[in-house]
């Protein structure tokens, strides 16, 4: 009897809790078979006339592949939320990637998101590493969600160009595109009548020394916002943000004025615009976006006796995206077509005797693919897509674009073909997988 009634205890003040705080764990588990090809020609005229006789005309590499994360991305996490009283909560979210075709990582680092908020009636304030507003609106409205091959163009150049951009403890990877650390953001409460918004800001957490001269390089922060409407059917947003890569004072490195003690490399900023919206008619959700990425860079180059003068070079990616989303019987028909420009905006003051003037570079991508829901947790999928490159052999960001077909598991198709002087032109991806989340 006693035994009975401590039960009774034990089992009332496990409801007690319940009721007041929850914790969940959740994840995806998606596993798949993708075959990839990359074709690569040869662009270096300067080599070719020393090497015409013996150079191929073309270099095509291909690879089977046991992928992951070609429909949800690969996760395993743990959210909870604390009832405070007075409609005030607060909430946690520790979320880890790993790779599901090895089992690699598991739960090394929660970095894909790791963030501690309080919300209420004011809206919510949240901490830690999360989502960029821009880029969330880049997946927001992509059929694909920004995974697997389908992923659209405007992201994967978008991951392309920080990647290559920034260095240190982001070399390498799409941060901080998809995710920033040190944030602190704000988001919207919901009951606004369909509007919503956020902004975010990320610290660089750069150290300010008294003994030197100057405020502390503000490189790794990171400034954006997203606003939008969403009622019914429509949904629309726009979102900005702005990264610093570079904020510092010395000699040129590289370049025309390589070797100046007196040069001054005064900061590099990428700064993304983006407007998407889609509609659900039913039969078919329609989505689309428009994008605009400037790589922004001042230099100011002092001369002794003769002054100095400042310069800038903006350079622009300027993409688009239209899709479709079809709901056939237990599954769905998914279609996409995006592209990518690139339009090069070299400094004024540097000659054609330093190079060729136009590297401008341009690709599109088309995919279609299908899923199969087995259930509301588990789904059969298949997706196919194809790039076409045109130039791009001077900027990774556009060359690199053949990794939106191979994803992470096959880095050579991002080299075309890893021989010197050649360049991706084309490149075709499938993604045959199961999915199951829980």
């Amino acid at each position: 009897m006693k035994k009975s009634l401590v039960a009774l205890a034990v089992l009332a003040a496990a409801g007690a809790a319940s009721a007041q705080s929850s914790v969940t764990l959740f994840g995806v588990v998606d596993t798949g078979v993708s075959y990839y090809t990359v074709k690569s020609s040869f662009y270096n005229s300067s080599l070719a006339l020393l090497t015409a006789p013996v150079a191929p005309v073309g270099v095509k590499k291909s690879q089977w592949a046991m992928s992951q994360g070609g429909n949800s991305s690969n996760r395993v996490g743990f959210r909870g939320v604390e009832d405070l009283g007075g409609g005030l909560a607060a909430s946690f979210w520790l979320e880890a990637g790993y790779d599901s075709s090895t089992g690699a990582n598991a739960i090394s680092s929660f970095n894909r998101r790791s963030t501690v908020s309080l919300s209420g009636g004011f809206g919510e304030l949240r901490l830690g590493r999360d989502y960029t507003p821009t880029f969330t609106s880049d997946s927001a409205f992509d059929p694909y969600g920004t995974v697997g091959v389908g992923t659209n163009l405007v992201s994967t150049v978008n991951a392309n160009l920080y990647s290559f951009k920034t260095t240190g403890s982001v070399a390498g990877s799409s941060d901080p595109y998809v995710r920033s650390s040190n944030s602190i953001g704000y988001f919207l409460p919901p009951n606004l009548g369909g509007f919503y918004g956020q902004v975010m800001y990320a610290l660089h957490e750069n150290v300010k020394s008294s003994d030197l001269a100057g405020s502390p390089s503000k490189r790794g922060k990171y400034i954006g916002g997203r606003f939008g409407y969403a009622n019914g059917p429509l949904d629309v947003a726009l979102a900005y943000g702005q990264t610093t890569v570079v904020d510092t004072t010395g000699a040129f490195a590289a370049g025309p004025f390589a070797g100046q003690a007196n040069g001054v490399f005064a900061g590099e900023k990428i700064k993304q615009a983006n407007l998407g919206a889609s509609y659900d008619f039913g039969v078919a959700k329609i989505v689309g976006e428009y994008s605009r990425v400037t790589d922004s860079v001042r230099a100011t180059v002092p001369f002794a006796g003769f002054g100095s003068f400042t310069t800038t070079d903006n350079d622009k990616y300027t993409g688009g995206l239209l899709g479709v989303i079809v709901p056939v019987g237990a599954g769905q028909i998914k279609a996409s077509f995006s592209r990518v420009k690139f339009k090069n905006d070299l400094p004024g003051f540097i000659p054609s005797i330093f190079g060729p003037t136009n590297f401008d570079a341009s690709a599109n991508k088309i995919a279609i693919g299908y899923v199969h829901n087995l259930s509301k947790r588990t789904a059969l999928y298949a997706t196919a897509a194809r790039i076409r490159i045109k130039d791009g052999q001077n900027n990774p960001a556009i060359m690199g674009a053949t990794t939106g077909i191979s994803g992470g598991s096959a880095a050579f198709l991002s080299t075309g073909g890893g021989v010197s002087g050649f360049a991706p032109r084309s490149a075709t991806g499938y993604d045959f997988g199961l999915r199951h989340s829980f």
